[in-house]
């Protein structure tokens, strides 16, 4: 069965392509109209809107709550306050990734976790004995993400908290006399903030959004743009940059949170004073330095990009469309070093830019390497350099 989303009846009526793909068996707009190009510079210049409803939502609650997450989730909760929420990850026993995800804190024993991908039984089994409660409450709730440099004008006309909140903070608020949760917390990179309704009051409380949002040219905006946004932005992706390590064939799809680049997320492992599920084996990885990769942004140079297709009488692409594919990368001397998982022509930086795994010998920055793609059908490599992420990072994303 195909779900859609409480947001659906009013973004498909805005939507003049009607192109969806499946986020875990719900409908998801690739884009709204014929060049995603103009729902991405909406974002990057103005405001937009990204329906995040399919995101799994667990309510965990209960004298154990802090117990069962801090003893589940790779970044410590009991440092998160209530009014605040932590982006996440959580792992297998080997220390291998699983899924992502955000925890808003409401209570010292109130919890909304959100996920990409199902994850209710496997904490219901953490939680075997504990004074917990868990439930999906999916289905329940609408998530509107409104991003942009002028989201917070936008809703400040709806809800004057809006001007003060701080980053990755959450405040309960109304819009058009609804009660919603309003946090600071996006995935493309730039300020922005999302909105939390009870599924009911979700279409009223959209057409508020867009009301308050045409003075500033406001549009919705489909996968299409968020991806090339989030690569931007250097955001980790399942499926792309890892995949869950209790579905995969092999090791070589497994990654630790070190190796996606999630270790600063680690305070306490190393020296054994946090536990948590895989926690041990991410300590012995630290403390040996066993990690296989390291997770770094790549650039092009464009130079050579050029060289490259104007040789072959073809003119340089520049397309904001990321790649489907992995692009192996190679050295000097044409050995295997890593490789990219997301690449994309960048916009607003105007340069290809990609989120790489490289060999930890490799991962400094300025590091000189060589990126494998095909022109006219065959083979060549084009110059390329390690950077850090995130690739772009406004100064108004945190302020």
């Amino acid at each position: 069965m195909i779900r859609t989303t409480p947001f659906h009846a009013r973004l498909n009526e805005l939507n003049d392509q009607h192109l969806f793909t499946h986020w875990q068996g719900t409908l998801s707009p690739l884009r709204y109209t014929h060049a995603p190009k103009h729902e991405y510079f909406a974002v990057r210049n103005s405001v937009g809107v990204f329906d995040t409803s399919p995101l799994y939502k667990y309510a965990v609650t209960g004298p154990d709550a802090e117990k069962l997450l801090s003893g589940a989730l790779v970044r410590d909760i009991r440092t998160c306050r209530p009014g605040q929420a932590h982006y996440t990850a959580w792992c297998d026993d080997r220390g291998y990734v699983m899924h992502d995800g955000v925890v808003f804190r409401h209570a010292s024993d109130e919890f909304l976790l959100t996920a990409g991908r199902p994850a209710l039984s496997w904490f219901q089994e953490l939680g075997t004995g504990l004074r917990v409660e868990l439930e999906d409450v999916t289905e329940n709730y609408g998530m509107l993400a409104v991003q942009g440099p002028r989201s917070r004008a936008v809703l400040a006309e709806l809800m004057p908290g809006a001007e003060t909140l701080g980053y990755f903070d959450h405040t309960p608020a109304k819009v058009a006399g609804t009660p919603v949760v309003l946090s600071r917390t996006g995935y493309t990179g730039d300020l922005g903030f999302e909105i939390t309704v009870a599924s009911d009051d979700a279409v009223a409380v959209l057409d508020a959004v867009l009301e308050a949002g045409k003075p500033h040219s406001i549009r919705p905006f489909g996968e299409e743009a968020l991806m090339t946004l989030r690569i931007e932005a250097g955001l980790p992706l399942v499926d792309i940059e890892w995949h869950d390590a209790r579905l995969t064939l092999s090791d070589a799809d497994c990654v630790t949170p070190k190796e996606l680049g999630l270790g600063w997320m680690l305070r306490g492992v190393r020296d054994g004073s946090r536990r948590f599920v895989g926690s041990e084996a991410i300590r012995r990885e630290l403390v040996e330095g066993t990690s296989r990769w390291a997770t770094t942004g790549i650039v092009v140079d464009a130079g050579d990009w050029d060289r490259l297709y104007r040789a072959a009488d073809l003119f340089p692409p520049k397309s904001e469309h990321p790649l489907p594919y992995e692009s192996m990368i190679l050295d000097d001397d044409r050995a295997e070093v890593g490789y990219c998982t997301s690449f994309v022509y960048s916009p607003v930086l105007q340069r290809h830019i990609g989120i790489a795994r490289v060999r930890p010998d490799l991962a400094a920055a300025g590091t000189e390497l060589r990126l494998e793609l095909a022109v006219n059908h065959h083979n060549t490599t084009v110059r390329i350099a390690t950077t850090p992420m995130p690739f772009f990072e406004p100064d108004r994303k945190k302020s």
